[in-house]
C-alpha cells in the first residue's frame, strides 16, 4: 500500500516497466510525502526503510 493522496508531493526517478505501456517513472519511497515501507529488513535502500535498532530486531522474532 501507500499513504499518497491527491495533492501529495513525490520525488520520481526514471525506470520503465516493460510489461506496462507508458509507465516510465517510479516514485522514490521515503522522500517528501511518500513513506518508506514498514517492517522492511532486507533491501531497505530502495524502499526508504531505516536500519532497525539492534535490540528491536531480536525482540520481534524475525519472519513468521
Amino acid at each position: 500500500g501507500h499513504n499518497l493522496q491527491e495533492h501529495s508531493v513525490v520525488l520520481i526517478r526514471g525506470g520503465r516497466v516493460k510489461d506496462l505501456p507508458s509507465v516510465r517513472y517510479h516514485i522514490v519511497r521515503g522522500t517528501l510525502d511518500s513513506d518508506g515501507v514498514a517492517k522492511r529488513r532486507q533491501g531497505r535502500s530502495r524502499y526508504g526503510a531505516k536500519r532497525p535498532k539492534p535490540g528491536q530486531a531480536a525482540a520481534k522474532g524475525g519472519k513468521k
